[in-house]
């Protein structure tokens, strides 16, 4: 299996290996349809749980693309909070300048 951020990340245990392998053929859709949402929102951004509202998805399976692409260089924390489902406080992502 290739390396994080192209690949999804895993805990060393097995059965966090067999689920990134079993993920591996979505992330690179996942990643776009994320990019392309955070792109969207423009200057406001989107905390992981509006990006996980606005593109229709589980928050668990879009979250963690937040942080592959961050560390792609593609999104950025905006330095902006503002309150998740729970209440607390949440980073907004926003698009780096392409």
């Amino acid at each position: 299996m290739g390396e994080y951020p192209d690949f999804p990340g895993h805990r060393g245990v097995e059965t966090s290996v067999q689920a990134a392998q079993d993920f591996a053929p979505k992330l690179g859709r996942l990643q776009r349809v994320a990019e392309k949402a955070i792109r969207e929102a423009g200057g406001a951004g989107l905390t992981a749980d509006e990006l996980a509202a606005r593109v229709g998805l589980d928050r668990w399976s879009i979250q963690p693309r937040t942080s592959e692409l961050r560390r792609k260089g593609v999104i950025r924390d905006s330095g902006l909070r503002r309150p998740n489902g729970t209440g607390k406080k949440a980073i907004v992502w926003t698009a780096t300048e392409t």
